[in-house]
């Protein structure tokens, strides 16, 4: 590991979590805004759903690890909310399941220690016309519905809402812009960067009302050499040196 220590911001998730750090994705702006501020980590995978989360949690966030997240930002819910493949394979996770699976999930991640906090995002809403049209040699009949996405994400609110925990209602933010439909999706599915932008804003907005202690909301956490030095800038006036974290010296 490479030092200084400093907090670690863990998205652990599905495609949603693994493409955000894509151009203009989410999980990069987030990297970007607390580049010296934080790690931003992704342990998100496409096809991932709750399920497989359960298996894979310790390994994810071993619980013996020297530092544990300051932040865990967890995704799941699209994956599980799609219609069950008559084969009975596939990502589909039945909604009580789902609940449960989200329910351990959350218990493990605030035991790793008194200061890991953690924010669930919901399931967000989809164009299914536009899934039709990106997908269509993939899936023989749509398993991806708004509705479902729907019963997933409230699940998931409410859950949050009996657990304490921090959430951000995807479902409902995304479906506050008029066009989202068109605007915010690549796919259908995974979100362009205007659709990236509004899951920066709704994280950041729970990041600053949350009474943490530490914060964990970016003006509010210490820089990383952010002292002044005798290397930075020399100033207009010729003599003094300008340091580049100055909002003035922009």
């Amino acid at each position: 590991m490479v030092g200084p220590e400093r907090p670690q911001f863990v998205l652990f998730g599905s495609s949603i979590v693994q493409f955000s750090f894509g151009d203009g994705g989410w999980g990069a702006s987030l990297a970007d805004l607390y580049a010296r501020k934080a790690d931003i980590i992704l342990r998100g995978y496409s096809g991932w759903n709750s399920r497989l989360a359960l298996e894979v949690l310790e390994k994810v966030f071993p619980k013996d690890a020297a530092t544990q997240p300051s932040l865990a930002i967890v995704y799941f819910g699209g994956n599980d909310s799609m219609r069950p493949h008559p084969s009975g394979l596939g990502p589909h996770v039945p909604l009580p399941e789902y609940v449960e699976n989200m329910r351990k999930i959350a218990k493990y991640l605030k035991s790793l220690s008194d200061c890991t906090r953690v924010i669930f995002l919901s399931a967000p809403p989809v164009n299914e016309e536009k899934i039709r049209e990106s997908w269509s040699d993939k899936n023989q009949e749509l398993r991806r519905t708004n509705e479902l996405c729907r019963v997933y994400s409230e699940a998931c609110i409410k859950l949050c809402r009996e657990m304490n925990i921090k959430a951000v209602d995807l479902w409902t933010a995304m479906q506050k812009r008029d066009d989202w439909a068109t605007a915010c999706f690549t796919d259908g599915i995974h979100f362009s960067p205007e659709g990236s932008k509004i899951v920066v804003e709704e994280i950041l907005r729970v990041l600053k009302e949350a009474d943490w202690r530490p914060s964990l909301y970016w003006e509010s956490m210490p820089t990383e050499f952010g002292e002044d030095s005798p290397t930075d800038p020399v100033g207009p006036n010729g003599r003094t040196n300008v340091n580049p974290l100055d909002s003035n010296s922009h």
